[in-house]
């Protein structure tokens, strides 16, 4: 890595370098987290595999949990985005079995599943999970169901935030409790809860 230039604080996305760098450590994160876990996931570990020093992962984040939330953050925006243009019942149920998928066969899945788990007893994490990944991604789903509601598309039975509850938690603890997301769960789901009532 080129030495730090003068000024105060360099950003994420610099020269291409650096762009790989940043790759490698995402990369490096998210393989370790499955083969070891969380808890046996360390900076020092990352660096080794990613091939970079310590300091290079420390200048650009704070904790091993904020490297997971950049890789949590990219890999979903790649794999499983939220459906914003012209959503329906359809797209919506087609974002939904995605993002089964995601949780249970992605490798990324297992980097949500165990930031959720450690938010749970580590309040920083919380704090940051919410802010950087959880509120963000609640506020891009409602507005898929606003979307929808406003096209005619679905007639929701609850109001947004309990419809989504409805809709991805199931999902998430079959993820959390190690089982397969039933067959024609995701539909029926969406059938009950989003489709219109003649």
């Amino acid at each position: 890595m080129p030495a730090a230039s003068s000024q105060p604080r360099r950003t994420r996305s610099g020269n291409r370098r650096d762009e790989a760098a940043r790759l490698a450590v995402l990369h490096a994160a998210d393989d370790l987290l499955v083969e070891h876990g969380f808890g046996a996931l360390t900076v020092e570990a990352i660096a080794r595999r990613a091939g970079v020093g310590k300091q290079t992962i420390y200048r650009w984040w704070p904790s091993k949990v904020e490297v997971l939330l950049d890789t949590l953050i990219e890999d979903s925006d790649k794999r499983s985005a939220v459906p914003m243009d012209k959503p329906t019942a359809e797209s919506i149920q087609t974002y939904l079995r995605g993002f089964a998928r995601f949780l249970t066969r992605d490798p990324a899945g297992k980097v949500l599943l165990a930031l959720m788990a450690e938010a749970q007893h580590d309040p920083a994490t919380a704090e940051s999970f919410h802010q950087r990944y959880l509120g963000p991604r609640r506020e891009q789903e409602r507005e898929m169901l606003a979307r929808a509601i406003d096209a005619g598309e679905i007639s929701p039975r609850l109001g947004p935030d309990a419809t989504l509850d409805a809709l991805i938690g199931p999902i998430v603890y079959c993820a959390l409790t190690g089982a397969s997301v039933p067959r024609g769960l995701v539909s029926t789901l969406v059938e009950d809860l989003l489709r219109p009532r003649a």
